[in-house]
């Protein structure tokens, strides 16, 4: 009869569960208390007879084992619940310390990104510090170009201090990171190139030294004008909303063949004319134009298998249009009060 229990009760110990604490103590005093159904066995077990006793004592203690090993995976696995409960969340904001702010140059950067990827583009970066070669010399900027002059570029001196003639330099367009692409890459190619640019201007509210661009460049086989003029639309409503219109006004950059400067009516007004648009009832956002084939060669690429275009436009300026920021000043000071205003977007 008492071999029989001890089947039965290693039965119940190996089924046993429990959902909290207290049904976990409710089954130790049950099975491994004083007077616990275990216990009770091991005070019968003085009456069993000799020849029976080593058996059974085996069994015996191997049910005791087995209700104590289960009642301590029990035990543990609470105790790891609760040190999960009681453990500080350190991704939380401690108060009364409020939330930041994504700064609103990343806002726009990010929404553009998101509109030229649904167009195939991915993002391409390059170094800050580049060399005279892939900000000038591959994208067809003659020796004399006005742009590689001190007043405009500013170049990294050598290590002794000495201002001399080098071919380092920040860079002052994210051209260069095309160039790099280009170089790299066979086309197709369809990139989107962000990042911070530098020239040498007074800082003023309508200039800095330091700015950031979104360039954009796509190569491949029988690539037209009509493709950017469309893929430039689409960016427009997108960003400025479905009733917004274009212009394309020819330009010159010595990187693209023809060249345009592109035109959206004022989000402000409408187009009927406002003081923000100086009474055009137009605002200018962005430079493009068809790759020069002299930059595809310089690039290893056979201009008359490929043609491509290329499109950039400043952060700021783009950011200037969507906020209202009149002051580019703003968006470097870190003024708390100024970066609050953009909680909600």
């Amino acid at each position: 009869m008492i071999k029989d229990r001890i089947q039965e009760l290693m039965q119940q110990v190996q089924d046993m569960q429990a959902q909290s604490t207290e049904q976990m103590e409710a089954l130790r005093i049950k099975y491994l208390s004083k007077k616990g159904e275990i216990t009770e066995l091991f005070n019968q077990f003085r009456e069993v007879p000799k020849e029976e006793k080593k058996e059974l004592g085996m069994q015996l203690n191997a049910l005791r084992t087995m209700a104590e090993s289960k009642l301590q995976e029990m035990k543990e696995v609470f105790e790891a619940q609760k040190a999960a409960e009681d453990k500080p969340d350190l991704t939380r904001t401690p108060e009364p310390i409020p939330l930041g702010t994504r700064h609103p140059l990343s806002l726009t950067k990010e929404e553009i990104i998101d509109i030229f990827s649904r167009l195939g583009f991915t993002v391409a970066e390059g170094p800050e510090v580049e060399d005279d070669k892939h900000v000038f010399g591959m994208l067809n900027f003659a020796p004399e170009h006005p742009a590689r002059d001190m007043q405009d570029t500013f170049f990294v001196e050598k290590e002794d201090g000495v201002q001399k003639p080098t071919d380092v330099l920040l860079r002052t367009h994210t051209s260069s990171v095309q160039t790099r692409v280009m170089t790299s890459q066979k086309p197709p190619i369809r990139v989107l190139c962000p990042g911070r640019v530098y020239r040498n201007e007074a800082i003023s509210a309508r200039a800095h030294c330091f700015f950031h661009q979104i360039e954009g460049l796509y190569i491949d086989k029988n690539v037209s004008f009509a493709d950017l003029k469309q893929a430039l639309m689409y960016f427009a409503k997108e960003m400025f909303g479905p009733d917004t219109k274009i212009r394309l006004r020819p330009s010159y950059f010595p990187f693209t063949e023809p060249s345009a400067e592109m035109d959206i009516s004022c989000n402000i007004c409408g187009g009927k004319g406002c003081g923000f648009c100086k009474q055009t009832g137009w605002v200018e956002i962005l430079g493009c134009g068809m790759v020069d084939p002299n930059v595809l060669e310089s690039c290893g690429i056979d201009s008359k298998e490929y043609t491509g275009y290329a499109f950039g436009m400043g952060g700021e300026r783009i950011t200037n249009l969507k906020y209202r920021v009149k002051d580019l000043r703003l968006f470097s000071e870190n003024d708390v009060r100024f970066l609050r205003q953009f909680e909600a977007c």
